[in-house]
Formats: C-alpha cells, sequence, structure tokens
C-alpha cells in the first residue's frame, strides 16, 4: 500500500509504498477513504512535541472494514465506519471511570511511543523497520484501529466529510461539554482554523446566542460568519480585548475558546473574559510552551482556565453521527481543499503557511 511517512529532523512527507497492515485481537483493518490534515500532525513534522520517527502520521479517518482480528463482533466487515484519534482501551483506570479522554495506554502507548496497546507498532517498511503510529497513521491507505474506536456511519452520510469528526469535530465537541455552555452565554473563539470553525458551528448548532471569532484571517474570519459566528473580530487590526468588549455591552465574554496553542491566543482568551468568566483551552502548543496571567485577577475576578483534549470516543462519536445525519451538523461546510495521498506533504506545507481555511482532507482514491 502507499502511505507518507515522516523520517526526522526535515519536515516532509515522502510517499512510498509499504506493507499492508494485519489487525491482531480486538483490532480492524480498514481501507481509508480520507484522512484529515490536522494541525497536531503539524507540531510533529516540526519536532515541536516528541515523537518517534519514522513514522506514519494521520488521526482522523474514515474508511471501509476490510477485515475483522479475532474477537471483534460490534462491527463487519464492509461496513462504512469513522474513528476518533483518542483511541480507549476501554480498560485502563480513567477509561472505566468514563474518562476516555484520559486514557492511560492512549498516552503511554501511542502518543510516547507510537505503538499500540501490546507495545508494537502494526507499520513497518518492506526491511522491517517498524514505523510509528501516530493514533492510528491514518495517511496510508489501510490503517489497524483498535475495535474500540470504530463507529460504523449511516447508511446516509457521506463518507469522506465525516473524516474530520474523528479530530476536527471531536476535539471541538470536547470543548463544547468542557465548557458546560448555557444558551444565553456570550462566547468568543479565538483562532478560526479546523477546530475553532467546528466549535463555532456546534455552538451556534446548540442556539447559542452570541458567538464571535477572532483571528489574523479576513479570510477565515469570513468562512466562519458562514457557520454561525455572530460577529467576527481581525485581532491583526484591531484591539481585540477592546473590540470583543464593545460587542457585548463593555463586559467581555463569558466562555472563551482558545483553539490555536500560543502564548498569544492564550492571552487574547483571557483578556477577554467577563468576570467569573471561563477560558477553556483546546489548541495544542509546542512543547514547553508557556502562558501566563495576572494572579489577582484571576482570584478577584473568580476566573477559571479549563483544558480540554477532545471528547468520550464510546458516547460521543455516535452523538456526533447522530448530529451529522440530522443534518444538525455539517462536517463538510468545514471541508474547504481536498488533496490526493500523493500531494500529502504539499497539504501540510499549505497548512503551516497559515493557507487552508477550515479543514483539508487527503483523500486516498
Amino acid at each position: 500500500m502507499q502511505a507518507a511517512v515522516f523520517y526526522g529532523g526535515e519536515p516532509r512527507l515522502v510517499v512510498e509504498d509499504i506493507p499492508v497492515p494485519q489487525p491482531r485481537r480486538g483490532e480492524v483493518l480498514l481501507r481509508v477513504t480520507a484522512c484529515g490534515v490536522c494541525h497536531t500532525d503539524l507540531h510533529v513534522l516540526r519536532s515541536e512535541v516528541k515523537f518517534p520517527a519514522p513514522a506514519v502520521l494521520g488521526h482522523e479517518v474514515s474508511g471501509v472494514v476490510e477485515q475483522l482480528g479475532e474477537g471483534v463482533a460490534n462491527i463487519a466487515v464492509g461496513d462504512n465506519v469513522v474513528c476518533s484519534f483518542i483511541m480507549p482501551c476501554g480498560d485502563c483506570r480513567h477509561c472505566v471511570r468514563g474518562a476516555e479522554d484520559l486514557c492511560e495506554k492512549f498516552f503511554a502507548h501511542n502518543r510516547l511511543n507510537g505503538t499500540l496497546y501490546d507495545g508494537t507498532s502494526r507499520l513497518a517498511r518492506h526491511d522491517g523497520t517498524p514505523l510509528a503510529m501516530y493514533s492510528m497513521g491514518g495517511l496510508a491507505e489501510y490503517c489497524v484501529v483498535p475495535a474500540s474506536d470504530v463507529f460504523a456511519v449511516p447508511a446516509e452520510v457521506g463518507l469522506d466529510a465525516v473524516s474530520i469528526l474523528g479530530c476536527s469535530s471531536f476535539t471541538a465537541l470536547g470543548a463544547i461539554h468542557t465548557a458546560e455552555l448555557g444558551l444565553g452565554d456570550r462566547i468568543a473563539v479565538v483562532a478560526a482554523g479546523g477546530v475553532g470553525s467546528s466549535i463555532v458551528q456546534f455552538a451556534a448548532a446548540a442556539g447559542v446566542a452570541q458567538i464571535i471569532a477572532v483571528d489574523i484571517s479576513d479570510e477565515k474570519l469570513s468562512a466562519v460568519a458562514k457557520l454561525g459566528a455572530t460577529q467576527t473580530v481581525n485581532s491583526r487590526t484591531e484591539d481585540a480585548a477592546a473590540r470583543v468588549r464593545e460587542l457585548t455591552g463593555g463586559h467581555g465574554v463569558d466562555v472563551a475558546f482558545e483553539a490555536l496553542g500560543s502564548p498569544a491566543t492564550f492571552a487574547t482568551a483571557l483578556d477577554i473574559l467577563d468576570d467569573g468568566g471561563r477560558a477553556v483551552v483546546v489548541g495544542i502548543a509546542p512543547a514547553g510552551s508557556t502562558g501566563s496571567i495576572d494572579l489577582a485577577r484571576l482570584v478577584r475576578r473568580k476566573l477559571q482556565i479549563l483544558g480540554s483534549y477532545g471528547a468520550k470516543a464510546r458516547t460521543d462519536m455516535p452523538a456526533l453521527l447522530r448530529m451529522v445525519a440530522a443534518d444538525t451538523v455539517r462536517p463538510q461546510e468545514v471541508i474547504t481543499r481536498r488533496y490526493p495521498l500523493a500531494q500529502a506533504d504539499e497539504a501540510y506545507q499549505a497548512l503551516a503557511r497559515g493557507e487552508i481555511v477550515g479543514r483539508a482532507i487527503i483523500e486516498m482514491s
């Protein structure tokens, strides 16, 4: 099969032929239909987060079930499916209490070592050199996924568009849950990329009254206005904090979502909060990045800072699919570019240059 391989050092992907992986007990082999182009992969390519190489990235996939490992009964060969980037083991101390977004095995085995939960990768080159897997390693024609992370897609839902449910939408829904939004809340989304666009769409679908999008790109702001943002603020050309306060009657927002992962956007999210407000930090920053806050304001104004990494796969992915089937959320409206696998490196270079509005996907055929 063809796969886009990252060799470390230089931030580029090389498409080459590798063996088709085989599922083991409790796993599923998918023929990948599409894989989302995510900024988190870009952090790995830039060596901003520690991850072993050589590796196959890609953690936002949809596909067709090709083969079942021993003991798999929740899905059938030929089913159209989607997967989340957090692949819950189902039996660690966090998973058993319902906190799958904190799955210990996922972080210890996959995010640190690039393996599945027996400590080995399913991917290798033809000479036997192991290839680390970032989640399922979806930038390939086939991938292996734990059966606990494979969800059937309703027949009326297009398979390519739902690939972005696995990270962009999944991360956004987790942030919405973390924020505990009320319909009367005034919210702001700082950074209108793929995740930020999905947060706007979910908030609009929930009926949130005021949704302010903040970004430095007029093109991205125009796009999220079509998804439900009620006002937009270009923080490159105007004082974001002053403008947001003006738009909220001089107060600030109840909830600010930080969806990029940088000290500057973190500071903006805090600056625009009203008294008692909640900053939900969603964007993945390069390892070692730090943000600062006025501790006196934090205490006196009763602010909250909440981290949100993702949603809970086994409850939230089926919910996402129901919302898509009901046309409540439309992932296809967030997708603005499509690339073949042969142009995977070009897609990530465009992402690095800030050229992609919303989300791009890699289509395998």
